[in-house]
């Protein structure tokens, strides 16, 4: 199955078990790419003592995962670009929604 997660959530909690799941995911043979949309571009200080993104989005890439990051909000939020993954636009968000078996939001 190719599953596209869409991150739209600045909330660590919810992120970090998007990324669960995409690792979950990968884990059982899934194609998975995650878009970070909106507030879910910030993704990289979202670290709390609990919730160890930056360990679940290098455990995820590590295992084949795909990250992709509309390039818009990162402009709205901050002058560079994340260094987890490429600038992306909303026609890569439209083709990976329209390539994926699911679409999921968090």
């Amino acid at each position: 199955m190719k599953l596209a997660i869409i991150i739209y959530s600045n909330d660590p909690e919810t992120v970090w078990n998007a990324f669960r799941l995409g690792i979950f995911s990968r884990k059982q043979g899934d194609t998975v790419s995650v878009f970070l949309l909106g507030k879910g571009v910030e993704v990289e200080s979202l670290d709390r003592d609990k919730f160890d993104i930056t360990g679940q989005i290098h455990s995820f890439l590590d295992i084949g995962g795909a990250i992709l990051a509309c390039g818009t909000c990162l402009k709205l939020r901050q002058p560079e670009e994340l260094g987890i993954c490429p600038i992306s636009t909303m026609q890569d968000l439209y083709t990976l929604i329209h390539d994926s078996d699911k679409v999921l939001s968090f």
